[in-house]
């Protein structure tokens, strides 16, 4: 538990060095930041570390299939008020990565971590939090998660012994479903605009009447709870009913949420709603998302999208057309292989913008463009598309390991 500060057993110790020294060597080599690497050997030799390295921290874990990372970030910035935070910013969210990140956290007095959807009982075992923050479930890595209801089923599951606060958006049945088998849930009312993959009841399979931003089933009586706090415009409203204004470099209506979620957590740990708002200013970019940089004498404005969900919120923070957009898609592991996700996107909102199509799938995005009945160019680089594109703000939207190729093709 948070607050024992019982030193590390030789073991952990040694489990944490050999990480240490095997995340240097991937990092000299290349290969990244090694963390995943420095994680797997301090594990291996030490299957409970990270277990051990949590004990002396007050932990909140971050869960979802969309803006973990940018969540994980946002609470970090508000927890910091109130001492040292340790956090795996960079999202290596699975448990190597976690391990990685708290072994550099001895002095920390809270841990804010990003969980993997798949691990999130797992870890929440390990390291006892004290919150847990779900914000959604949606479709995503098809050949990889399970279904959305599974999911949800093992969460409900996992966290239903849980003493963590669990701090959950009320606005998604599946979350609403996946957390109410726990003892102290704070519902916060942080919107769906995505809704497709919530249109059956994960309680009896019923028809899910939604009018309005309330839902609920008919046939067994799984309603939308009342919330605590609430997402209301640019304002974060708290249990009191005070209105408190979200300031945010970072833009749209998903990182207004991921700010009231935020807001809702700092609470459990103390920090009242302004100072954790105030706070949340500070953070301009999440891992290069939202970065606008110059390449070729253009300015790229870099965007991260993953899932049919998380497009259909990018598409909401573009510039207006004619605005050049760049797409790039990969299906490489990270990415998940099944490209199938495409169909689902809402593609025709991009209708009246120049598009440019790169990334190892451009042709599967190609087909799916041409049905949508919109005017693309597909291009082999990055080069050619920036070279290709009209003038202006260029938005470039990208999943994830095409986000990454990105990245290291413009110095970011």
């Amino acid at each position: 538990m948070a607050g024992n500060t019982e030193p590390l057993s030789p073991r952990a110790k040694l489990a944490v060095t050999a990480g240490k020294a095997a995340a240097a060597v991937s990092r000299a080599a290349g290969r990244g930041s090694g963390s995943v690497i420095g994680g797997k050997v301090a594990l291996r030799l030490d299957p409970d570390l990270l277990s051990a390295l949590a004990q002396h921290l007050d932990v909140v874990l971050v869960s979802a299939t969309n803006g973990k990372t940018t969540t994980t970030r946002l609470i970090a910035e508000a927890l910091r008020a109130s001492g040292p935070v340790v956090s795996n910013a960079l999202g290596a969210n699975m448990p190597a990565g976690i391990t990685s990140a708290l072994a550099g956290g001895s002095d920390a007095k809270y841990g804010v971590i990003e969980v993997d959807e798949k691990y999130l009982a797992g870890v929440a075992r390990d390291v006892t939090p004290k919150a847990i923050a779900l914000l959604n479930l949606s479709r995503d890595q098809l050949d990889r998660a399970a279904e959305t209801r599974m999911l949800a089923e093992k969460w409900r599951e996992g966290l239903s012994g849980s003493k963590a606060v669990i701090v959950a958006n009320c606005d998604d049945p599946l979350i609403v479903w996946a957390a109410s088998s726990s003892q102290n849930v704070v519902w916060v009312a942080a919107g769906q605009e995505w809704k497709d993959d919530a249109w059956s009841c994960p309680s009896c399979g019923g028809v899910m009447q939604r009018p309005g931003d309330d839902w609920f089933c008919a046939e067994c009586g799984f309603r939308r709870p009342a919330p605590t706090w609430a997402l209301s415009g640019d304002h974060v409203l708290d249990p009191h009913g005070s209105a408190w204004p979200i300031r945010l470099q970072l833009p749209g209506r998903a990182n207004k949420a991921n700010a009231a979620t935020s807001a809702a957590v700092a609470a459990v740990f103390g920090v009242p709603p302004q100072v954790a708002l105030e706070r949340m200013y500070q953070v301009q970019a999440v891992a290069g998302r939202y970065d606008v940089v110059t390449f070729q004498g253009r300015q790229l404005r870099l965007l991260l999208a993953k899932n049919p969900a998380g497009w259909l919120e990018t598409f909401s923070l573009i510039d207006p057309a004619p605005a050049p957009v760049v797409l790039s898609v990969n299906a490489r592991g990270a990415d998940g292989t099944d490209t199938s996700w495409l169909w689902d996107v809402d593609y025709p909102r991009l209708a009246g913008h120049p598009i440019f199509v790169i990334g190892d799938r451009k042709l599967d995005l190609a087909v799916r463009l041409e049905v949508a009945g919109l005017d693309f160019r597909v291009c082999e680089t990055l080069d050619e598309a920036v070279q290709l594109a009209p003038p202006g703000q260029i938005e470039l939207i990208a999943n994830y390991t095409a986000f990454q190729d990105v990245r290291r093709r413009v110095g970011n």
